[in-house]
């Protein structure tokens, strides 16, 4: 690992943690030649399958845009952040368990649903109007009648 101070390359491991969720490993490092310290993070790399959308096109997967879909979707909502990105983390799991190069947008939006639905019924309906694009009242009937059953 290089140093960020003085670039040299000769960096030794002080101290390492494993992060509490045990999804990092914080390592202390100091310089051997300005015997300054810094911090790295490790985490696994992984690769998420390509996203193919309605039109064709292939995208890259971006938690980020799953995690603004579900917030917008459970906006002031009594929904804490952990369990939004608990529900992530169980989509990302799935996607990678898939084992496929590609995915269809469309089986991700089910995979959102799904999740949305066990989290919380209003930002189930919310999202359901958007990513089946509702046309009329009776649309939402029927998801609300899903629901109840």
């Amino acid at each position: 690992m290089k140093c960020p101070f003085c670039s040299n390359a000769d960096t030794q491991v002080v101290e390492t943690r494993m992060a509490e969720d045990g999804d990092f490993i914080r390592r202390r490092r100091q310089c051997a030649h300005c015997e300054k310290r810094f911090t790295t993070y490790e985490r696994p790399d992984v690769t998420f399958p390509a996203v193919v959308k309605k039109d064709g096109r292939r995208i890259d997967f971006e938690r980020a845009k799953l995690l603004a879909s579900m917030n917008l979707a459970l906006r002031k909502r009594p929904v804490s952040t952990e369990q939004i990105d608990g529900a992530v983390e169980r989509i990302e799991e799935k996607l990678l368990g898939l084992g496929v190069r590609e995915v269809p947008s469309s089986r991700i939006g089910e995979m959102v649903m799904r999740e949305l639905k066990k989290l919380d019924k209003v930002a189930y309906v919310r999202f359901a109007s958007v990513y089946r694009s509702f046309e009329d009242v009776d649309e939402f009937r029927t998801v609300i009648d899903e629901i109840r059953r």
